[in-house]
């Protein structure tokens, strides 16, 4: 029986053999789809996978013992006979099935369950992590009142910083062993095994903060993801436009991006052991989670689309360049500006280059390089990056940083028989560094004393600040989805959506016009990746040849709204294309900023778009 195509299983083993031999063709058929889609590392994985069969079913033809415990089962597959989970993973079973009983318990009154541990004066700080959301517009939320707060500003600090470290830690534990009970349910007992182990991994730190005592968050492992919180699934029996489908779908990316954008600040500042600001970010990425599950449940029920709003909110974010490493120094050399020219040289005859040297580790060994020649101009542009090395923890460090910084010459390029000569020279004081990670200066370029009138431009960066961290006050447009006020009822049989006037109720029209542009383009993305089903002789799956028939169904019914709505949908049209463009924009900026630099270009890519078929419109 080989691994049949996309989800169907293959009959029922014979013996051993056969079984381990189908399982093996699955990883085969699933590591062709990923590198078919692009998805190298999936690939890697279930390669890796089977060789691991690949080895098992040699040591079991040689009739040697094989662990079919370490061997990883394909979702939906059960256990190959005479193999079922041992007694080790009934255990782990029971063990979470328990823990879940707890978690959900815990779920519906998770206050009171947190109250007894951390004694009488819990119930007020509780919200300070809540209060330092600002829900008006730029506004930060200030104590309600200032004389109260003052009193119990000493008591409360310590006992805000126990009780959130505390609740973060079985909000963590909660969530690992969810994702324990997941891989459980999708037979991945291994997986199942990790998460639990890391869930357990938690209990001492968990005891010593009911004790009050400090623990090292740095520690904690990573929340795991869960697809489903971001898929949208339509209950049997309700239908729901394509274009509105097409809305739910956009307003879920933008909350996945959202939740993604908390997770990511969550885990940079648990790295840096910062409970306050960590359980901020979580609060947010839970509040993100509750508003994802109003749009799921909104669709499933075939609702019209939520309600919803924009508010400002404004965060601490730490500046850092994550793509460095913790030792590297990256100085560029940006340009000249003005170069005096030595007598006899015309200023557009000036060939410079840049020398420069960092005194690291010391004098004797110091990190020196050059640019290259520019030639012909004053005001050479280099645009050259060097990549310097530091050592943290070295005593020597604070005393360069300090005292020597770098020191810069620029030159002009003698020819044949001339000399170099230097034009005016500069010294970079790297004092900032402490308590920034990136310094830009343009500076004065010196003769001995004298300012020579030239100038020099530098940045240097590192991956974060040498002795504090560097925190930036960010405020975002954020995407606010209203509780659910839907009728309890049935909905009456939807009506063509042609009137924008009647569904008012909902934040836009009932229908929502998109960019052509987009459209065309995400419709010619499934396209390829159809292709690429075919040319491997897979079947389709459903999903896709859905999504194409929804964009082609949705691109004819806007071209008949244009042609016959009138001046109102033209208007509607407008409108939405550029509050697209508006959107992309945003996206992209955020997803740059979070280092998602093949989604940020995705979305740039989107905009220009919509900012073409916005000109066309206007011709």
């Amino acid at each position: 029986g080989g691994g049949g195509g996309g989800g169907d299983m293959p009959p029922p083993p014979r013996d051993v053999m056969e079984a381990l031999q189908q399982r093996m063709e699955r990883y085969k058929t699933a590591a062709a789809q990923a590198k078919s889609k692009g998805d190298d590392r999936k690939a890697r994985m279930h390669e890796r996978i089977v060789k691991q069969y690949q080895e098992a079913i040699r040591a079991h033809k040689a009739g040697k013992p094989v662990e079919f415990a370490d061997l990883p089962v394909p979702p939906g597959f059960p256990p190959i006979q005479g193999m079922e989970p041992s007694s080790g993973d009934q255990s782990v079973v029971g063990i979470l099935e328990t823990a879940m009983k707890l978690a959900s318990q815990e779920d519906e009154d998770p206050e009171e369950s947190k109250k007894p541990d951390v004694g009488p004066t819990s119930s007020k700080p509780a919200t300070s992590p809540q209060s330092k959301l600002p829900l008006q517009p730029g506004s930060r939320a200030a104590p309600a009142t200032p004389k109260a707060a003052a009193s119990a500003k000493g008591a409360s600090k310590t006992v805000s910083k126990a009780q959130q470290q505390l609740a973060f830690l079985e909000n963590r534990k909660k969530q690992l062993m969810q994702a324990a009970l997941r891989a459980k349910q999708q037979n991945d007992i291994e997986g199942a095994k990790l998460f639990l182990r890391q869930a357990k991994s938690l209990d001492p730190m968990i005891e010593a903060s009911q004790n009050g005592l400090p623990v090292d968050i740095t520690k904690v492992p990573q929340a795991p993801m869960n697809k489903e919180d971001f898929t949208l699934v339509q209950r049997r029996g309700t239908s729901i436009s394509p274009e509105m489908a097409a809305q739910y779908v956009e307003l879920m990316k933008l909350m996945r991006q959202q939740y993604e954008m908390c997770m990511n600040y969550s885990k940079q500042f648990t790295h840096l052991g910062n409970i306050t600001e960590t359980t901020k970010f979580e609060k947010m990425a839970e509040d993100c989670k509750k508003n994802m599950e109003i749009v799921k449940q909104a669709h499933a029920k075939g609702f019209p689309l939520p309600k919803y709003h924009y508010e400002q909110r404004t965060f601490s974010m730490i500046k850092m360049f994550p793509e460095l490493n913790s030792n590297d120094m990256v100085l560029s050399i940006v340009k000249a500006i003005n170069l005096p020219a030595p007598p006899g040289v015309a200023p557009d005859d000036l060939d410079a280059f840049v020398r420069f040297e960092f005194a690291y580790p010391n004098a004797e060994e110091a990190q020196k390089d050059k640019t290259n020649v520019i030639k012909n101009t004053n005001s050479p542009e280099f645009r050259e990056q060097f990549k310097l090395f530091i050592n943290r923890g070295h005593r020597g460090l604070k005393r360069a940083i300090q005292t020597k910084g770098i020191k810069f010459e620029v030159i002009h390029k003698g020819g044949l028989f001339k000399t170099d000569r230097v034009l005016g020279t500069a010294q970079l004081k790297l004092e900032a560094l402490e308590t920034a990670c990136e310094l830009r200066e343009i500076l004065e370029l010196l003769d001995g004393r004298r300012p020579t009138g030239g100038k020099l431009e530098v940045i240097i960066r590192l991956r974060e600040p040498l002795s504090s961290q560097q925190l930036e006050t960010t405020t975002e447009k954020w995407l606010v989805i209203d509780p659910l006020t839907m009728p309890p009822v049935s909905l009456p049989k939807p009506k063509p959506a042609v009137t924008p006037g009647k569904d008012a109720c909902s934040s836009k029209p009932v229908f929502a016009l998109h960019s052509f542009n987009v459209l065309a383009f995400d419709k010619e993305k499934l396209e390829k990746k159809m292709m690429a089903y075919k040319q491997a002789g897979q079947r389709l799956p459903n999903e896709l040849v859905e999504q194409h028939q929804d964009i082609t169904r949705m691109i004819q019914w806007q071209k008949s709204q244009l042609q016959h709505g009138g001046p109102v949908v033209r208007k509607e049209y407008l409108a939405q294309l550029e509050r697209y463009q508006h959107l992309y924009t945003e996206a992209a900026r955020r997803l740059g900023t979070e280092g998602k630099r093949e989604a940020a270009k995705d979305a740039l890519y989107k905009r220009n778009l919509v900012e073409r078929e916005l000109q066309k419109f206007h011709q």
